[in-house]
């Protein structure tokens, strides 16, 4: 969610707003127009003959004006029958990514090639047929938002239009309503998968859809989730849940790069189990206190934060016992001169190299920007014939601000939205994967969130959690790759 918002901050030269500019007035869109090719792929061993489907969708407004248009890559089983064949949305999140992430990285027919522990390869990079896609399960229709991909605001429209919480829901809602009607798919299975913001996008339309359209869906895939944006602001100090939910995420990563002292260093899931234990009872009682804390009992705690997270005790003292993600990233390996992924924690980088560039330089977002870039604007040109002069923007870019003043009204959290979405819909299962190494997105602060959000006991089962040993894009480790198609495959039995 925040790498978006630190790379937006990040200065960008004034040809490339030129450029923007540029493009947004003269049009980049005066028509629809899609290319359709046709392919077949074997996923587990079964041939799927299939066909894609890639363009742009207009957008429009309640008085029937074009305000911009949507880009999104669908591709579809051919002789399937539309009735039976499911249909899942994708998207990632940002906001301000495109969806190459899910394309290129799991869902697809195509994936990009890393290294076994999802660390790349040098380039030139490459890419192969993914035997783990989706496409064995459903259609799938990839979804950029404007102002990611090669999707604009045009001819009424503005970005203000589309760059807010439920601005967004609303267009990329109306979006999947008009593909539904387009192509007759409203009696489909239907299913929506976002990741990271993607998951708040997700809650939204759930909610927006259902309430405003009457579409109920099957099922919703929540990929890194982020629905209570409280849980990861350390910069309000009067909230004691962002250090509180974020620990276990800490002790995960010390524990991989083997900061953590006996017995904690002996197994992962023990590590955490504790962690959550100490963060829930000792650690939130201790922030509650504040200065009325007694000092011995804050040393006691400060020394307990210390063994959780292998930092020193000094630095958890300096801190008042809170400590915020750039804390634990630039000095849990300080020693060895490094600092450590935000979206991966098990990727580094040279401390020295992040401390002196402008703004924080995420490791594990260095490590896949190129290779998913690369192979995603060869596969467009190459293989789905689709040619554009436009820049893709894969995650920055064509968003330079987000409205979220409605949002920040209702305390920044969606998660009421999906409870409201889930019963009005008694049926709709949702799925929820969490990386263990993902500062991102939490995985304690998603069960935090979901255990506030007040379902009733016959909700509860709808809810099924899943876990992998890598960070916020799980699947770029193949163990994780392999294990979440298992637990999509199964997530979509029980939904269905």
């Amino acid at each position: 969610m925040k790498i978006a918002v630190l790379l937006l901050s990040m200065s960008l030269s004034f040809s490339a707003f030129a450029a923007e500019e540029k493009s947004e007035a003269t049009n980049p869109y005066p028509e629809e127009k899609t290319v359709v090719t046709e392919h077949s792929t074997k996923v587990g061993g079964k041939t799927i003959n299939y066909k894609a489907e890639t363009g742009n969708s207009f957008v429009y407004n309640e008085n029937n004006e074009v305000i911009g248009s949507i880009f999104f890559t669908a591709y579809t089983q051919k002789g399937a029958n539309p009735k039976k064949r499911p249909i899942t949305f994708a998207y990632n999140g940002g906001p301000g990514s495109a969806s190459v992430w899910l394309h290129m990285g799991t869902l697809g027919p195509k994936r990009v090639v890393m290294d076994k522990e999802g660390f790349p390869l040098k380039p030139p990079f490459e890419m192969v047929d993914n035997e783990y896609s989706l496409l064995d399960l459903t259609d799938i229709v990839f979804i950029d938002p404007v102002g990611t991909g090669y999707s604009r605001a045009h001819d009424k429209g503005t970005n203000e239009d589309f760059h807010g919480v439920w601005e967004d829901i609303r267009t990329v809602s109306e979006f999947i309503r008009l593909y539904m009607t387009r192509n007759e798919r409203w009696s489909s299975p239907k299913f929506l998968i976002g990741e990271s913001y993607g998951t708040t996008r997700s809650a939204g339309i759930a909610y927006h859809m259902g309430q405003n359209h009457g579409v109920y869906f099957n099922g919703i895939m929540l990929v890194s989730s982020v629905l209570n944006f409280q849980l990861d602001d350390f910069n309000d100090q009067m909230d004691l849940l962002p250090p509180i939910t974020m620990l276990p995420s800490y002790t995960a990563a010390a524990w991989y790069h083997k900061k953590l002292k006996a017995p904690l260093d002996a197994n992962l899931q023990n590590a955490i189990e504790q962690a959550k234990e100490f963060a829930l009872n000792e650690y939130a009682l201790a922030l509650l206190q504040g200065d009325n804390l007694e000092p011995r009992k804050k040393r006691a705690i400060a020394e307990r934060v210390a063994d959780f997270t292998g930092l020193s005790v000094d630095l958890v003292m300096e801190n008042d016992l809170r400590i915020s993600l750039d804390d634990f990233v630039h000095n849990i390996k300080r020693k060895e001169g490094e600092t450590i992924g935000r979206l991966d924690s098990r990727f580094t980088t040279p401390e020295l190299d992040a401390l002196n560039k402008p703004g924080y330089r995420d490791p594990s977002y260095m490590a896949i920007h190129g290779t998913y870039t690369e192979n995603l604007m060869t596969y467009l040109s190459t293989e789905l014939n689709y040619k554009s002069d436009l820049p893709y923007y894969i995650l920055g870019g064509g968003v330079k601000s987000w409205n979220y003043e409605d949002f920040y009204r209702q305390n920044r959290d969606i998660s009421d939205k999906l409870t409201s979405a889930m019963l009005r819909n008694p049926d709709m299962q949702v799925y929820v994967g969490n990386g263990y190494y993902d500062f991102a997105t939490p995985f304690f602060a998603t069960e935090y969130t979901f255990s506030h959000m007040g379902l009733p006991e016959q909700l509860k089962d709808n809810v099924h959690m899943y876990y992998y040993e890598s960070g916020h894009m799980m699947y770029i480790r193949e163990f994780d790759l392999i294990k979440l198609k298992k637990d999509l495959t199964e997530f979509f039995k029980k939904s269905l």
